[in-house]
């Protein structure tokens, strides 16, 4: 199974502190890979991972102000798709936008509905529906217009967040500075209900931070502390009484709702989007309907058992679940997409099928090799458009590069290996009197078919 992972491009895989989408895809990645599949990942030049990276961005535009996203997102999305037929399946994190390049290979797409950023991009999903497939990161995030493969819930490395099981002296409010997290919300909870509220996160929406946040900012009992680093993130979660989370908008999921309940701090949050699927009502937080309801709500917070939310997140929104959904996914995908001309070395294309002759565009996959075969009923000519080759013609060894070609006769032993770092492509025309499968001679073959 190869898999190119499209990542976004705003932020680095993985994310050094922000970038949601960017987390999800690098903990589906590496584990992916912890399973022995073959993905190469799609992303900046400056991400890591335990897969093959390719990359034509040089970092994140949200990091780098002369990165102009629209024109890097181009070039990133294009490589993916003009690399397509070297893979099973692309799996696209990075919005509607590759959705449009779709029709380019025979390569399945499958997307990944990271929230509907607005109502306006649901024709392009429309168009593709049947057409690709479709994930949703939870319930309350699925159009009743488009159809699904399933219902993933994001997961966490729960490696990185440690259980507190005492609660802490604060509130929390871990999220963008935009109005529709709530931030004003927020503050005027933590003044009613008279404790300390540490704010952190990225300032998404200026005028939100100066006219709803800043003036209320004493150092206090109302602190913002910019965006968290993984360390910081453990430390906020972990130490506080409750994270607060009043959101103003039909939350998709909500990663630091996830976080900080394996932490063992329990959230009260307003009952829109996802919140119903995340939070356990009464277990592990409170569903409310406003400031006086959040408030009435954290007056509870000590009747609820800390280490409840952990064992939530254990059982339901772990990282190995995600990935063990995720390949099930995969696997009734290509089910339906069971492509003949692929193979465990690459895989090729027929150009003309002609009752005295036939013609093949042949990619191999790099470190690869066909067999060792001969043919009793055609001879070939084989044409190198791209990439390093080393032909074996019984005993002798040919190296060949792009525009030079060679001969096979009848009944000769004969084996193509990439010797090159990119793909090998070559053009093969077959002539002679039957060209069946069944007129292979194998001697040696490295996937067991000699």
């Amino acid at each position: 199974m190869r898999i190119a992972m499209l990542a976004p491009i705003a932020w680095r895989t993985p994310p050094r502190h922000y970038g949601p989408w960017e987390n999800v895809v690098s903990l589906l990645t590496e584990g992916l890979v912890r399973r022995g599949v073959d993905v190469t990942l799609f992303a900046t030049k400056d991400s890591q991972t335990a897969g093959k990276l390719i990359a034509v961005c040089p970092r994140g535009y949200e990091e780098d102000p002369e990165i102009d996203p629209k024109v890097w997102e181009c070039l990133h999305i294009s490589e993916v798709f003009e690399r397509a037929n070297e893979f099973d399946l692309i799996h696209n994190h990075f919005d509607f936008h590759p959705l449009t390049y779709s029709a380019m290979t025979s390569t399945p797409l499958l997307t990944t509905i990271h929230g509907f950023s607005s109502h306006k991009i649901l024709p392009v999903y429309k168009k593709y529906n049947r057409r690709t497939y479709y994930v949703a990161i939870s319930n309350a995030d699925r159009s009743p217009e488009l159809d699904y493969m399933a219902t993933i819930y994001h997961g966490i490395d729960l490696s990185l967040f440690t259980f507190k099981d005492k609660p802490g002296e604060y509130l929390l409010f871990f999220g963008r500075i935009h109005p529709d997290k709530g931030p004003a919300d927020a503050i005027a909870i933590a003044k009613a209900f008279g404790m300390k509220l540490i704010m952190a996160g990225i300032i998404q929406d200026k005028r939100c931070f100066e006219e709803e946040v800043a003036p209320h900012l004493d150092g206090k009992q109302i602190k913002y502390v910019g965006s968290a680093g993984p360390r910081e993130r453990d430390e906020l979660l972990g130490g506080a009484y409750a994270l607060v989370h009043p959101i103003h908008f039909q939350e998709p999921f909500g990663l630091s709702v996830v976080e900080a309940m394996a932490c063992g701090t329990p959230v009260v949050a307003y009952r829109r989007g996802s919140m119903p699927e995340v939070i356990r009502e009464g277990m592990t937080g409170f569903l409310v309907e406003g400031v006086e309801e959040a408030v009435r709500a954290l007056r509870k917070i000590p009747e609820l058992d800390r280490r409840d939310c952990r064992k939530w997140v254990e059982e339901r929104f772990s990282s190995e679940r995600m990935v063990d959904e995720y390949l099930s996914v995969y696997k009734k995908i290509l089910s339906l997409h069971k492509r003949e001309d692929h193979r465990p070395w690459g895989h090729y294309e027929v150009l003309l099928d002609d009752p005295h002759h036939k013609v093949k565009r042949i990619f191999i996959l790099p470190g690869h090799r066909l067999s060792l075969q001969r043919h009793k009923m055609r001879a070939e000519h084989w044409y190198i458009v791209s990439g390093r080759a080393l032909v074996t013609i019984d005993s002798a060894q040919i190296s060949l590069e792009a525009n030079q070609s060679v001969d096979i006769p009848r009944g000769a032993w004969h084996r193509i290996a990439n010797c090159g770092q990119g793909p090998l492509v070559f053009i093969e025309v077959q002539t002679g009197d039957y060209f069946g499968e069944d007129d292979i001679e194998r001697m040696e073959d490295d996937y067991g078919r000699a």
